[in-house]
């Protein structure tokens, strides 16, 4: 038996062991094989990455860690997060270890019940969490930030990413009164080398500095974008590639006057896009776009409202170049109404990457959010470390109308769970009065569910008040690909074995 014949044979075997359910197919006697339906199965494994928190030595962060439930999954399984520098190789790529493992930041005890973790200070480490089995399907983590003083100072929040290959930050910037780093955190046990570029409103800024950036096993780099270019820039469109392994991406963006918050990477190059759940008391929106491709776009701008599609008076459309960032201020666009930004081409369709800046407040009380443009709700989406009080809920159905189910999970400390069914009808964004838990101790997660209709997009905004300043961050609810289509398939490793 060759060498090639061999190395088929134990791709064929690793293949069989990382699914667990499927194996391949060859033809049938007949001569072919009958294509039989996929079936929808629970994912078994996940990896989360957070991000270090804060360089401020007044920081205090907050982990929450959920898993919803989920019918059809083993009865096994289990779910950290531990530091990424803690986190030998061999945990990393799922082996035993002899050596003693650090004690998880959060560590989950089961389904549907959120779990907590808090850090202090300027050294809190940036986290790498894998969950297995039961814990893996629509795993969510929050990680949440309070900085009483200083650039940045407010409350910060972002959902914990997966690893990926590429990732767009419209929004991002260089201007004078900002802060920002892009934060690269690598999962694995070998490097990972990234690139990233940087275009402005007149294009591409050219840099060699953000090229072959190597990213350590189980590491975390923030690279600061006034590094990459010496031309500052009020709206800036941040592009990662990774050119081998893969890395989790956010963008932390800190101002010397408004606050500061996280800026999740924007749902993939799309024709038509959402911006779902703008506060109701925003004084500032302001929408920044990017084209990635060879063509303009020519975006219709429109707000959903509660009572339906609007066309914002004055700014009823945004021109986008090719390869150039373009920004469109929206002032007070919500007027105190719940509000989702939908942008849809004005004739031919060009794939464009969005994200509003959002600022409350006013003078001194200002504070900033960032919401990119997310992707629908297929079918579920949670969102962890809510609270009684300061938790917004809200749901847009920008095309047909849609019927949703709304979960609030028990309490990290105690509560039972409750749940909530919401029409929302076409063409509007809604502020659902979620469902709380009753008897709730800590804090709880909201499970969204599209039951019927058209398209759901979802966000959540926390405010908390803080010396006076009302502190907001607001994240999307994409879905969470809480399973995967597993085809039923006949075994035949013969296949293989012909040159």
């Amino acid at each position: 038996m060759n060498r090639t014949t061999l190395s088929l044979i134990a791709g064929a075997t690793a293949l069989a062991a990382v699914t667990g359910f499927a194996s391949m197919n060859g033809p049938s006697a007949a001569g072919g094989a009958t294509a039989k339906a996929a079936a929808q199965l629970p994912v078994e494994r996940t990896s989360l990455l957070c991000p270090q928190p804060s360089t401020s030595d007044l920081a205090e962060t907050t982990y929450t860690s959920f898993t919803p439930v989920t019918k059809g999954t083993s009865d096994s399984g289990e779910a950290e997060l531990q530091a990424a520098g803690e986190e030998s190789a061999d945990a990393a790529s799922g082996k035993k270890s002899d050596k003693k493992a650090a004690k998880p930041v959060v560590e989950p005890e089961e389904p549907g019940k959120p779990a907590t973790g808090d850090s202090s200070g300027a050294q809190a480490p940036a986290l790498v969490g894998i969950a297995e089995g039961r814990f893996a399907p629509g795993w969510t983590v929050q990680e949440t930030t309070e900085v009483a003083a200083g650039t940045g100072r407010g409350l910060l929040g972002t959902n914990c990413t997966a690893p990926d290959t590429e990732f767009w930050f419209p929004a991002a910037s260089t201007a004078d009164n900002r802060t920002d780093y892009v934060h690269l955190t690598n999962p694995d046990d070998s490097a990972a080398v990234v690139d990233i570029e940087l275009y402005g409103k007149d294009g591409t800024l050219k840099s060699t500095v953000g090229e072959g950036i190597t990213v350590q096993p189980r590491s975390s780099e923030p690279i600061l974008l006034n590094t990459l270019t010496d031309t500052p820039q009020t709206d800036l469109t941040v592009h990662v590639t990774v050119r081998s392994g893969r890395v989790g991406a956010a963008v932390q963006a800190l101002d010397e006057e408004t606050g500061g918050d996280w800026l999740a990477a924007a749902t993939d190059p799309a024709g038509s896009l959402v911006v779902p759940g703008i506060p109701k008391d925003a004084t500032s929106v302001r929408l920044v776009a990017f084209v990635p491709g060879d063509q303009d776009a020519d975006l219709k701008v429109r707000l959903a409202s509660p009572t339906g599609l609007i066309t914002p008076a004055g700014s009823e459309s945004l021109h986008v170049k090719s390869g150039m960032t373009a920004a469109l201020d929206l002032g007070d666009v919500t007027r105190g109404e719940a509000g989702s930004l939908v942008l849809t081409p004005t004739s031919t369709s060009v794939p464009v990457v969005a994200a509003v800046r959002v600022v409350r407040g006013k003078g001194a009380q200002q504070e900033t959010a960032f919401i990119p443009a997310t992707a629908p709700v297929a079918a579920r989406a949670t969102v962890a470390q809510n609270s009684s009080k300061g938790t917004t809920l809200a749901v847009s159905a920008p095309g047909r109308t849609a019927e949703v189910k709304v979960t609030a999970s028990a309490g990290s400390e105690g509560g039972t769970a409750a749940t909530k069914t919401f029409t929302i009808k076409g063409g509007t964004t809604q502020n659902v009065e979620a469902p709380v838990p009753s008897g709730l101790k800590g804090t709880y997660a909201l499970t969204v569910e599209r039951l019927s209709g058209g398209s759901v997009y979802a966000s959540r905004t926390l405010a908390l008040t803080q010396n006076g300043v009302s502190g907001f961050t607001v994240q999307t609810l994409p879905d969470d690909h809480g399973t995967v289509a597993v085809p039923e398939a006949d075994q035949d490793l013969s296949v293989l074995l012909k040159q």
